[in-house]
């Protein structure tokens, strides 16, 4: 579908989207790293989950199927025009969601999202609220980050990793902040998955161009992007395993510089013909560096505040 057919499909406000075309803007895939994300604060938070499930559960549904859906409906409303050049498959190109649906049903899940959010109180309000901030400025003009590679990248790593651990935290210890030494781990996963993020841009290169978006393998190439992406996910990884070390948490620390290892073989591989096995990484490598997450969230646990 070229740029033209989209505009064409706007015109069609009074057709109902099909449901499952609904299901597939909301992109359950993508639900599973804030939802990571939030039960590695809760972990890192030492709390018992007694007397606690339907907290966490309430939590676990605002961070993936309302939050992290409601930034991906609108992150495939404001690209509809990219996604016509890279993704033409995708529903709002396609004509599945037709006229202003995408906007629509962007809006009205995160109006639920803050909804679901009143039980966690005025902590976990102020959370939601500044993801949801954040999900809209990363797709939405006149801020529209996701224009530099940079500056996206790392606002979607801060949410969905680092914002999404601490409010885990926040919502097991009753809305009082973590400890400090969860706050550091929290904000250096959230870096390290600025790389994660770049794996995604890999597909998207030709698109990314010519709707002027500096996504990092459009502005850098795709092999300066790859070097890039493999030092920032790295770097903090070994500055956890040097704070674990340093806190007392010998094993742990040694348990992810192994899973670090691993993640540089891999990633050496990748570097040999980076768009090309970019969805290799992100398939197989990445799960190690979630592991190493869940790994530090659990060695927080018996680390003195």
């Amino acid at each position: 579908m070229t740029v033209s057919s989209v505009n064409q499909s706007l015109q069609r406000a009074n057709v109902w989207p099909e449901p499952r075309a609904v299901l597939e803007l909301l992109k359950p895939v993508t639900w599973f790293p804030p939802m990571w994300a939030f039960t590695c604060g809760v972990v890192s938070s030492g709390a018992t989950l007694a007397g606690r499930v339907d907290e966490l559960l309430l939590g676990l549904a605002i961070t993936g199927p309302l939050v992290c859906a409601a930034s991906q409906a609108a992150n495939d409303w404001y690209d509809r025009h990219v996604d016509a050049i890279n993704e033409p498959q995708r529903p709002i190109p396609s004509g599945r969601i037709p006229g202003t649906w995408g906007f629509r049903i962007a809006v009205l899940w995160s109006l639920l999202s803050l909804l679901a959010a009143i039980p966690l109180g005025g902590r976990g309000m102020l959370v939601v609220t500044v993801a949801l901030a954040f999900a809209w400025a990363y797709s939405a003009p006149p801020l529209r980050f996701k224009q530099n590679g940079w500056v996206g990248n790392l606002s979607v790593g801060l949410t969905y990793e680092g914002l999404a651990w601490v409010t885990g935290a926040l919502v097991m210890l009753d809305g009082r902040l973590p400890a400090s030494p969860v706050l550091w781990v929290a904000l250096l996963y959230s870096l390290g998955a600025h790389g994660i993020m770049t794996l995604n841009d890999f597909k998207a290169i030709e698109g990314d161009r010519a709707m002027g978006i500096r996504s990092l393998p459009a502005a850098l190439g795709p092999q300066r992007a790859a070097w890039v992406l493999c030092a920032v996910m790295l770097l903090p990884q070994f500055v956890v395993i040097a704070l674990l070390r340093a806190w007392g948490a010998g094993w742990p620390a040694v348990a992810i510089a192994g899973l670090v290892l691993v993640q540089c073989a891999l990633m050496w591989r990748f570097l040999g013909a980076p768009r090309a096995r970019a969805l290799f990484l992100s398939a197989i490598g990445v799960p190690f560096y979630v592991w190493g997450m869940m790994i530090a969230a659990f060695a927080l646990r018996s680390v003195p505040s």
